[in-house]
């Protein structure tokens, strides 16, 4: 019995074997107990088994490892999915004789704590962002280690495949000494997990084996968590603290996080919206605030009466800027409202910008805005999605929500730049529970 830490990205590379008769499925991690030796381990089982032993431990935690089977790996086969790690042999978990346990405090060895912020690679074998946007698409494809700061963390955002099965990505932008924002996209569990754990402007992260892409619609390079990558948060190396100390010493760039965030997550918090009103109930109560700056919000129970997303993808998806959310030029493709100057931020993203109609039996609420990733949690598909999609498939996801009873969370603002002086924001749209919508709207028809 030996006590190990874990420390992979991929403890969530959950994947389905199928078999003439059943179904198996395999997990695999990566455990360290000294700054050389650190090994692979995977499990086959039963899906319960499987997703059990995946929840019953996270990243940075101690454990104990009973009756693996050490198993010589085959290198070219393995490590063309799996971390490299330094020795010869890996772990097989079986159902049926191994057992993971996670360590209490009393039982960590404290030797085994400092190995987490410790790389699993060279501290100096690392490619500087600055670098990665200057090899542009040279890189494209390769697999590098980065030494970056966290610059922002977005919302973990579900999707769903064409073949119908569900994941999640989380977009997170770093930024080092040498260039302001690149994005690295996060696809599995364990790693949304982690970020999700990152501070921005205060976390450095080491990541080991992360894959390199030139992104043709944004026109940027990104970096994306596959199931090779380790992540190390505050690596305790001396090219980590240097890059620490230009975080605490650059603390004037911080100014625009709160523009990089708006369009990152909604800062009104759904849960606080608690008013439930008509169509008619709704622009009453806006009326009553014309002129002021708070906003108005509530909670619709309405039908999508627009929906124009098969009419072209022009009209519907929008670059915007890496560094302040705003849509750029098309023409130009920078940025003309962003505080700093255009080539500050190398870096723009596709955005759904969507303009939909919302009514129900008192009136209509026309040209409300349903943009970036809320409206990609609506439709259920990623911009990148929406653009691979057929002009049928597009028609066939728009009759999936037209006419459907829907429980929207809507905002009002009074704007002086808008079109009539307002606009209307969505907040949240997903499909009503019948029982529900009909609880709420019973009695209302008059505001």
């Amino acid at each position: 019995m030996k006590m190990l830490t874990k420390m992979t990205t991929v403890k969530y590379g959950i994947h389905l074997l199928d078999y003439i008769g059943s179904e198996r499925y395999t997990l695999s991690f990566t455990v360290r107990d000294s700054p050389a030796h650190f090994v692979n381990v995977a499990s086959w089982g039963s899906e319960d088994y499987i997703r059990s032993l995946a929840d019953s431990f996270r990243v940075g935690e101690c454990v104990i490892i009973e009756n693996p089977l050490v198993q010589r790996k085959e290198l070219e086969r393995e490590e063309k999915f799996s971390p490299a790690t330094p020795g010869t042999c890996k772990l097989l978990l079986s159902e049926n004789h191994s057992a993971v346990t996670v360590c209490s405090r009393r039982e960590v060895d404290t030797k085994l704590l400092p190995l987490i912020h410790l790389p699993v690679k060279e501290p100096q074998d690392y490619y500087s962002l600055g670098d990665i946007v200057a090899n542009g698409q040279s890189l494209e494809g390769r697999i590098i280690n980065v030494l970056a700061a966290v610059r922002s963390v977005g919302e973990p955002r579900a999707f769903t495949t064409a073949d119908r099965r569900k994941g999640q990505r989380c977009e997170v932008r770093l930024y080092d000494e040498t260039e302001p924002s690149l994005m690295m996209l996060c696809w599995d569990n364990e790693s949304i997990l982690l970020a999700q754990s990152w501070v921005p402007r205060e976390t450095v992260i080491f990541a080991s084996d992360v894959r390199i892409g030139f992104d043709r619609f944004r026109n940027c390079m990104t970096a994306t968590v596959i199931s090779k990558t380790i992540i190390t948060t505050n690596p305790d190396t001396p090219e980590a603290n240097i890059l620490q100390n230009f975080i605490r010493e650059n603390t004037e760039t911080s100014a625009p996080d709160n523009e990089t965030n708006s369009y990152l997550k909604e800062s009104i918090n759904l849960n606080a919206i608690v008013d439930v009103c008509t169509v008619k109930q709704f622009k009453v109560k806006a009326l009553k605030k014309e002129g002021r700056t708070e906003p108005v919000c509530a909670i619709l129970y309405a039908y999508i009466s627009m929906l124009s997303i098969d009419d072209g993808v022009t009209k519907v998806v929008r670059n915007k800027c890496g560094g302040c959310g705003y849509i750029v030029n098309e023409a130009s493709n920078a940025c003309t409202t962003c505080t700093k100057a255009a080539s500050a931020f190398q870096c723009v993203f596709p955005s759904l910008e969507l303009l939909v109609d919302l009514s129900d039996h008192t009136g209509t609420l026309p040209s409300c805005s349903l943009t970036g990733g809320v409206a990609e949690e609506t439709l259920g598909c990623t911009v990148n999605e929406f653009l691979a999609m057929t002009d049928e498939q597009r028609t066939a996801l728009k009759w999936r929500f037209l006419l459907e009873r829907s429980k929207v969370y809507v905002k009002f603002v009074w704007l002086s730049g808008a079109r009539g002086g307002f606009r209307v924001s969505v907040l949240s749209c997903k499909l009503a529970d019948p029982v529900e919508a009909s609880g709420n709207l019973s009695g209302q028809g008059e505001p």
